[in-house]
């Protein structure tokens, strides 16, 4: 992480080693002014002018010093630390951007959010400590040698803490180590948790079950909470043995000192200096401490950032979709696609080829591979074999319509701006301008979540204008119409037949009106084509096409 940010770091370094030096002549400082100053002034009544204003200028100067180098430490250090956050996150954020569609199919979106986010920021927590612990390791070696330097007995005793205190240190970073690890993996699931709960809201709602989606996630709460008061236990003990080790020492170097005094070992300034400093060491002991006990937190958090970001990036699906013949909008060469983990493939031996400005619509039945088709035609799954060919831009909408919170326009620009006229000429092919002139501000209204002040309708039309404002040579629509009543629909494709007449549409239907619409069918039945033709030619040949049509008719028929 510091090699991210390089700089920054090094100038907070730079600054808590000014600190630490500071600090060590402190120490030195206070046993000049008590063996030059204080001293004398009982024992000969006076001291010289100029040594009073040089013991206050050496303790204000080094002060001031001090003052700086922790200014400097503490402003650097919180720069690091959220830069280099920054930079995780940017760098999640833009790993998801870049992994094609089939790679998000197979993790959970909350998982992939507490990535960039609850887990960059753990990683770095460890950074802002760190300068701290560089500087008192410093201190630690250059207080050692003026202590020894000082008086041999009493810096030994002295040095000799610091070896129990960093073997406390790495027992205690041992045992802790899986508790941050398990409360980080759970804060992930539920992160995913919650994240699923609100975008099955409806579902949850429609079918009671809010005690099983609380009884679910106060499961994995109670997981983090045990995980953290565990680590919470370890933190308390470790943090108590830091205060009473260095401070039971402390006491035993006033007695011994006091002793070494009375022999004329150590003059009073020098045994005071000396259990200044030790005192001095106690609180940035705590702080290597401190770094040691969250580093097991952040590496947890680091782990699962690296996880996202050592990922290598999958082939872009899109980019295996070749350049149609001319006169040809969409052709298909032998395409087969299977999914991971299963043995048959949806699609199988799929050729086709469909001229510009044709209407095709798929048929088949539940199962036959009707949406893989058109996401393959769209570029987002890849084929096993065979080749997908097109002409111009594509455009694909789904079966259900995806809104975002914001305005109407937002939703059909999507960072994309265009004029009004365009947008209303879109909406009014998609026979969603009228409803959109009725809402209280027209093209600027917030829809709301997931476009929850609308209709299913409402929401499917306004995800059909999103891609008729942009004239694609190619539409895809995945039973798009489905929410649609058919005096609607038969005006939508009317609108596109007349609008997008030099563009190919391809259409998954199940309406027999929608069906009778298109210029040719392809019926799809166990990922093979079964037939392709006119629906009049398929109907009269009858057979499996025949069949499901009647079956379509009769499901339509019985609804009330």
């Amino acid at each position: 992480m510091v090699r991210l940010h390089p700089r920054v770091f090094a100038i907070a370094v730079s600054g808590a080693s000014v600190f630490a030096l500071c600090t060590v002549a402190s120490s030195y400082a206070v046993q000049w002014v008590i063996d030059n100053v204080i001293l004398p002034r009982f024992e000969e009544g006076e001291v010289a002018v100029a040594t009073v204003i040089g013991g206050m200028a050496l303790l204000i100067g080094i002060g001031v010093l001090r003052a700086a180098g922790v200014v400097v430490r503490r402003t650097f250090a919180g720069i690091t630390q959220w830069r280099v956050a920054q930079t995780l996150t940017d760098g999640v954020i833009d790993r998801l951007v870049r992994q094609p569609i089939p790679w998000h199919q197979r993790r959970a979106d909350g998982e992939l959010v507490a990535r960039a986010g609850v887990d960059a920021d753990a990683s770095v927590s460890v950074l802002a400590p760190i300068p701290f612990a560089t500087s008192t390791v410093l201190m630690i070696v250059v207080a050692g040698a003026w202590m020894i330097a000082t008086d041999v007995v009493l810096g030994l005793v002295a040095v000799a803490v610091f070896p129990v205190l960093i073997v406390l240190n790495v027992v205690y970073q041992h045992r802790v180590d899986r508790h941050y690890n398990e409360a980080q993996e759970q804060l992930g699931a539920l992160s995913a948790g919650v994240h699923e709960s609100f975008e099955g809201v409806q579902l949850i709602k429609a079918y009671g079950a809010e005690a099983r989606e609380t009884e679910r996630l106060s499961t994995i709460a109670a997981h983090i909470r045990d995980a953290r008061v565990n680590a919470v236990r370890l933190r308390g003990t470790f943090e108590a043995a830091l205060e009473v080790i260095p401070s039971t020492v402390n006491v035993g170097l006033v007695v011994l000192g006091a002793q070494r005094v009375s022999s004329g070992e150590v003059t009073p300034g020098e045994l005071s200096g000396f259990i200044y400093m030790f005192t001095l060491l106690v609180f940035p002991l705590r702080l290597i401490g401190f770094a040691l006990s969250e580093l097991p937190h952040s590496l947890a958090g680091w782990g699962r950032v690296r996880t996202v970001l050592d990922e290598k990036i999958e082939p872009d699906p899109g980019h295996s979709i070749g350049e149609a013949a001319p006169g040809n909008g969409l052709e298909l060469d032998d395409v087969t696609f299977g999914f991971d983990g299963t043995d048959e493939p949806t699609l199988s031996g799929i050729s086709l080829s469909v001229p510009l400005g044709r209407v095709v619509a798929v048929v088949g039945p539940t199962g036959a591979g009707k949406t893989t088709l058109v996401e393959l035609i769209a570029g987002l799954l890849a084929p096993v074999s065979g080749k997908v060919r097109i002409f111009g831009e594509r455009a694909l909408v789904f079966q259900e319509g995806f809104l975002f919170s914001g305005t109407v326009r937002e939703n059909l620009e999507i960072g994309t701006p265009y004029h009004d006229d365009e947008l209303w000429a879109a909406l009014e092919m998609a026979a969603a301008d009228t409803f959109v002139r009725d809402l209280s501000h027209g093209l600027d209204t917030v829809v709301g979540e997931r476009g929850v002040s609308l209709s299913g309708g409402q929401r499917q039309r306004l995800a059909l204008a999103r891609a008729l404002v942009r004239r694609p040579d190619l539409l895809l629509l995945d039973d798009t119409t489905s929410a649609l009543d058919p005096s609607t629909e038969a005006t939508v494709l009317s609108n596109l037949r007349r609008s997008l007449a030099d563009s190919t549409v391809v259409l998954v239907a199940s309406r027999p009106s929608t069906i009778a619409l298109a210029d040719e069918v392809v019926h799809l039945e166990f990922g093979r084509i079964a037939a392709h033709g006119s629906h009049a030619d398929l109907m009269a040949a009858g057979g499996g096409y025949r069949s499901l049509v009647e079956a379509f008719e009769t499901e339509r028929d019985a609804e009330p």
